[in-house]
This record gives C-alpha cells, sequence and structure tokens, in this order.
C-alpha cells in the first residue's frame, strides 16, 4: 500500500488518525480506539514513502530523527510527523476534516463569536490531544476573515489549514519553512503592522513572554496550547515563569485575556457525530481577580457563577448540547462498518398482468343467477369425486 491508499483506508473507516510502523499492520483511531488495519507494512515501503514526502529534507530528518509536514493527500489534509524508532521508521498522519468556515459549521456554540469581536487581548484555545483545537482555532479566524479587513498573520508548525483572503488580508508562516523558530517568527510579525496575531501552539516560555506582550500592545493574539480545562492552562503559563516573576505574569494575564476556551470531544451515538464540549472563561472582575492571586483552583466557581456573564463550564455544556439538534454532519467522513445501514432488500419484479392459468374444463361450473351457496357446493363436491 502507499500513503494515498492508507489516507483512504482511514477516511473509509472514519478514521481521525493513523499509526504507521515498519513491520507493522496499519492502525488507525476511531472515536479514540486503535485498532489494527490489514498485513504487516514492510520497512523500505515506509522509507520510500518518507523519503517522497520529505523530498530535500531527507538529509535533515536523518540528522534530527524526526520532521513535521503537511501535506494534501488523496484530497485530505493531513498532518504527519516522521520518526525513528526500534523497529525502523514511523508516521503518525493526523486526518483533518473538512474545513467549515464558521463557528455554527464547525458545532461550536455561537458565543465564540464574541472573542473575535474584540481588537486587543489574548484567546487562548486549549485542550488535550486529537480534541479538535486546531478546527476551532481556524474557524475563529475564518469568522475574523467574513466579518471585519484585518491584517492577519498565522504561525504554524505545520500548516495545517489553508485561508483564502475573503475581507481580511491573511498570510501563514510555518515553522521551521519560513522562519527557524516561533520566537524569531513572533519577533518579525511585530514589525509586519499585524491587527491579529494566531499562534499554533505556546510551547515555550519566550513564545509566552512574546504572546503576552503583544497582546498588550494593541494586538488580538489567538493561541493554542494543550491542558484539561481553563485553570490548567492559566496555571501553566504562569509557571513556565521563573518564581520571581510570576506575580507580574499574573497581573500582565488578568489585564490582557478575553477568554479561556479548553474543549473536548463527545460523541453522539444519535447522530454519529462527534462534537465539541467547552469550557469559557471571559474576563469578569471575579475572574480576573482570581488570576492576579494565583488562586487558579477557584477558577471552576467562576465559570459555575459565571453563567449570566456569558461563561460556560462543561456541565453547563453538555446540556445545551443535549437539546442541540441541527447539528452540522460532516461529509466526507464516512460510517463505521458497525453503523452502516444495511442496504434495503432488492425489490421483487412482478409482473404487470398475473400469468395465465390454464383452464381445466372439468372444473367449469355454470352459475344461474338464483343459484344459492348451498346448491354451488353440492356442484361443485360431485364434480371434484367425479
Amino acid at each position: 500500500m502507499t500513503v494515498q491508499e492508507w489516507v483512504r483506508k482511514g477516511r473509509e473507516l472514519g478514521a481521525s488518525d493513523l499509526h504507521i510502523e515498519a513491520e507493522n499492520a496499519l492502525v488507525v483511531r476511531v472515536r479514540g480506539q486503535l485498532s489494527s488495519v490489514g498485513a504487516s507494512i514492510a520497512g523500505a515501503v515506509l522509507v520510500q514513502a518518507a523519503r517522497e514526502l520529505l523530498g530535500d529534507g531527507w538529509p535533515q530528518f536523518l540528522s534530527r530523527g524526526s520532521a513535521d509536514l503537511s501535506r494534501t493527500i488523496a484530497g485530505v489534509r493531513c498532518r504527519i510527523n516522521i520518526f525513528q524508532t526500534v523497529r525502523g521508521l514511523a508516521l503518525a498522519v493526523r486526518l483533518l476534516s473538512a474545513f467549515q468556515n464558521n463557528l455554527r459549521a464547525c458545532n461550536l456554540h455561537p458565543d465564540l463569536k464574541r472573542l473575535t469581536d474584540v481588537t486587543t487581548g489574548l484567546v487562548v484555545v486549549s485542550g488535550p490531544t486529537g480534541s479538535g483545537k486546531s478546527t476551532t482555532l481556524a474557524a475563529l479566524v475564518e469568522e475574523i476573515n467574513t466579518a471585519s479587513s484585518r491584517n492577519v498573520i498565522v504561525l504554524e508548525s505545520p500548516i495545517e489549514y489553508l485561508f483564502t483572503n475573503r475581507r481580511s488580508f491573511i498570510r501563514q508562516r510555518e515553522i521551521p519553512t519560513h522562519s527557524p523558530s516561533y520566537e524569531q517568527a513572533l519577533v518579525d510579525a511585530l514589525r509586519e503592522n499585524p491587527d491579529v496575531l494566531v499562534i499554533g501552539e505556546m510551547r515555550t516560555p519566550e513564545v509566552m513572554r512574546l504572546t503576552l506582550s503583544a497582546a498588550e500592545t494593541g494586538h488580538l493574539v489567538i493561541a493554542t496550547m494543550h491542558s484539561a480545562n481553563c485553570a490548567e492552562a492559566l496555571t501553566r503559563i504562569c509557571m513556565s515563569f521563573p518564581a520571581e516573576i510570576q506575580g507580574s505574569i499574573r497581573a500582565q494575564l488578568a489585564d490582557c485575556f478575553v477568554g479561556v476556551v479548553c474543549q473536548r470531544l463527545d460523541f453522539l451515538s444519535e447522530f454519529r457525530l462527534r462534537v465539541p464540549v467547552c469550557e469559557i472563561l471571559l474576563p469578569s472582575a471575579a475572574a480576573k481577580g482570581t488570576i492576579r492571586g494565583g488562586q487558579f483552583s477557584q477558577i471552576a466557581n467562576v465559570l459555575q457563577t459565571g453563567g449570566e456573564a456569558g461563561m460556560w463550564n462543561f456541565d453547563r455544556y453538555e446540556r445545551w448540547v443535549a437539546q442541540k439538534k441541527d447539528w452540522v454532519l460532516p461529509t466526507l467522513a464516512a460510517p463505521l462498518a458497525e453503523d452502516r445501514i444495511a442496504p434495503p432488500p432488492p425489490k421483487i419484479q412482478r409482473r404487470e398482468t398475473p400469468p395465465k392459468v390454464p383452464k381445466d374444463d372439468a372444473l367449469e361450473i355454470s352459475i344461474e343467477e338464483d343459484a344459492s351457496l348451498d346448491e354451488l357446493a353440492k356442484r361443485i363436491e360431485q364434480r371434484t369425486r367425479q
């Protein structure tokens, strides 16, 4: 099998990820569960596939031992990590869903739209791996793209979704293809007259520092990071800095944050659909005071009591999901084998006119108009005895 065939197979099964390793069968992740498909893959086949994907980047891969890239394969946008293991080469392929260009089409709550209406501040989109952060990030960018005229600079490693300029002017840069690091790309971006900065992932303290500075200096910054909830996301940002400056970082964060969104994916069996379930923290006085004081354990209480201010905790959001019925269903993801509806039985071809039955003269009985049923029965009985 080739990479194209692996991707097609994964899409047919409705997989979100493919795991490919030399001398092992293709492993697909469907609704969070792993399963093997087909025969084992020869190491030579995998090396050839990796060389074709990397092209001129093959020598760098050999020296580093891993590589990130994104490609459109068999009509599916894929994010790929190639790395070396004890068995040889391995690939981790994320199959990105066909992108819908607004929050509603991504089955997100319309309240998230308010995060794109502001012109300055920090929006953090967080969640565990594979929870749809990149899709939510892209949906927020497209909301800006269709609603206002802004200069948007997107920094990712690698680029996942490709945007088309609508009302806004969007420039996408890939790390390290177009810039050696996020740090350098952020410094460069501040000289490029941006209105909106989009950061694929905040990983290092320096990236977080530059992100906070950009949010404080009149830019809207939208960034993603890994966390299980909003409190953990804020804690991770602050704890990335030395202890002696964490107080000032908390004050800086409290002043500039516009919203923190944490999401996970839940499966709705009724619609055969995975939908995001979110926790949304907004900058109320209680939220800002909690962040300044470093009392991140109290964020859950702020979310619980902040419903009137537009905040959502997971429980309240799940109730909204349970009541919602007008979900936007994906058009490319195929159902799993056990979910496929059995085809209807074949239609029986019926003749327009019944077949002619040969007449049996011996059974012909003449019926008078005034004959009774008893007389008819006696005549039939007599004829059959004959």
